[in-house]
């Protein structure tokens, strides 16, 4: 309605007008105009329309864990105990600062376009808009062909962990069946329309993987170690290197934050709630990996899903459950940018009926349905997607834009938010960004896509591609000499 919009309008200039403030607007996505405020419309904005900062905290601490928790363990046995918990800290600062970054140029661009009177209402802004607004259509199409492949990947990991979990509370099925059967559910993520509508999911998420966590924790201190249980790691530099891009991988999990900051009303506050979820997930990722990894010390080298080697229990089987649904979720928040980017090529990104959207987007998942089928690789595959597509993706290139972006003196002065002066104003952000930049190139893409590719061209040649059943104990030999004791021969 006018009413609505003139509000907004307003809330935006007095944004801009107030000291230390960033002139971006509100605005909420598909709503409708002129909805009452009925007991329905009451509990559907309770459950489904958020944009809080509360929603997007939930958003960032439930996506950035997601199936990762459950393979941090077998890093811990690459790395060894020690390296496993400084890579965990290393990176998760390494992950805010990035995520740091990207909301500032996310911030900057859409002042920028607000300025010019462009209205977002109806249109998600995504990263490739950013890059393709601030640097140029060069770096919009590096930044889209490594954004969607990551998501592509991402979404692919999901469903393999889904498979991976399944199993281990009903294995009458193999693994690649159980794929089947989770893509067509995964599916119908096409029917949620944006990260507005994420708010009890998110909740959901979160409490399903702090259960996870501390089941993980809980349930290996209670276990005890295993008999001659050794701790050697680290052994062999592939190893060390594949399970240190897997942690790097846990903490890239912002390559949907431009969206989830989309979706909020004041997205300059992104940037210290995403901190304080690494900081959460902390609290979740430490002492479960940790616990596991002392309780079956080498044995989680030959065991990526570290649920394998629990005793089945009900709590088990409720973890399994829980990370089955999270996972759902998990899709769902990696296939959403995806979905808004074949919309936007195809020209339905603005249509305003569900229907019309989520028909459209099913082709997007077909793709991800097949990767997952012919690279069943639950574990190996996190630390080749972190080492090729995550170095890139949400530590490289928002730290080589970011310092391109700000490189004149007029834009430093120009900037709508400036380098808090505890890093050092723009001199110290340019230290940190050159950093992650050479850090990531070197050891990440560099060294850890040595590790992972080298680890997963091993999974290849033990186990081929469109593997049945990835890591599934080995059925037991039939006796030979059934129904003659003893053999024919006696």
């Amino acid at each position: 309605s006018r009413v609505t919009m003139a509000a907004a309008a307003n809330d935006s200039t007095a944004d801009e007008k107030a000291p230390g403030t960033i002139g971006v607007g509100r605005y909420e996505e598909m709503e409708q105009d002129g909805a009452s405020s009925t007991a329905k419309s009451r509990l559907s904005g309770l459950l489904w329309h958020g944009g809080s900062a509360y929603d997007a905290w939930f958003s960032c601490a439930s996506n950035q864990v997601a199936q990762v928790l459950l393979t941090l363990p077998y890093s811990f046995s690459q790395l060894g105990m020690l390296s496993g918990i400084l890579f965990q800290l290393f990176y998760g600062l390494m992950g805010s600062w990035t995520a740091y970054l990207i909301s500032i140029l996310y911030v900057e661009y859409r002042t920028r376009k607000e300025r010019e009177k462009a209205d977002f209402r109806n249109h998600v802004i995504q990263w490739f808009e950013v890059l393709d607004g601030l640097l140029g259509r060069h770096w919009r199409n590096v930044g889209l062909a490594f954004n969607c492949t990551f998501l592509l990947f991402g979404s692919v990991i999901q469903l393999i962990a889904c498979a991976s979990n399944i199993y281990y509370i009903n294995d009458r099925l193999d693994k690649r069946t159980w794929t089947y059967i989770f893509g067509a559910c995964c599916a119908t993520t096409v029917f949620i329309p944006s990260f507005h509508n994420y708010r009890i999911w998110s909740f959901l998420g979160l409490v399903m993987t702090t259960y996870t966590a501390w089941y993980l924790a809980v349930a290996s201190l209670l276990h005890g170690q295993v008999d001659g249980v050794k701790h050697s790691g680290p052994t062999k530099m592939v190893l060390y290197f594949t399970g240190a891009t897997n942690i790097l991988y846990t903490f890239g999990g912002h390559d949907m934050a431009r969206e989830v900051m989309h979706a909020m009303w004041r997205p300059q506050k992104f940037k210290a709630i995403y901190l304080m979820a690494t900081a959460y997930v902390l609290t979740l990722t430490l002492p479960s990996a940790a616990s596991v990894y002392w309780a079956f010390g080498d044995e989680l080298l030959t065991h990526s899903n570290a649920l394998s080697l629990l005793p089945r229990t009900p709590f088990r089987d409720a973890a399994v459950v829980l990370m089955l649904v999270h996972q759902f979720i998990t899709f769902g928040f990696a296939c959403t940018p995806l979905y808004f980017v074949w919309e936007k090529l195809i020209g339905l990104h603005d249509c305003r009926s569900l229907c019309k959207r989520a028909a459209a987007r099913l082709p997007v998942v077909v793709p991800i349905w097949f990767l997952a089928i012919v690279f069943p690789f639950f574990g190996p595959i996190n630390s080749a997607v972190g080492s090729l597509l995550v170095s890139f993706t949400v530590y490289i290139i928002p730290a080589l834009a970011h310092m391109i972006t700000y490189r004149s003196a007029h834009a430093r002065e120009s900037a709508v938010e400036q380098p808090p002066r505890f890093v050092g104003r723009w001199t110290g952000t340019y230290v940190i960004n050159a950093f992650v930049v050479v850090w990531v190139l070197v050891v990440g893409f560099g060294f850890g896509g040595w590790a992972s590719i080298t680890n997963f061209v091993r999974q290849i040649d033990t186990f081929g591609l469109f593997t049945k059943c990835y890591q599934c104990p080995t059925p037991p030999i039939p006796d030979a000499s059934w129904p003659f004791p003893g053999g024919l021969h006696n």
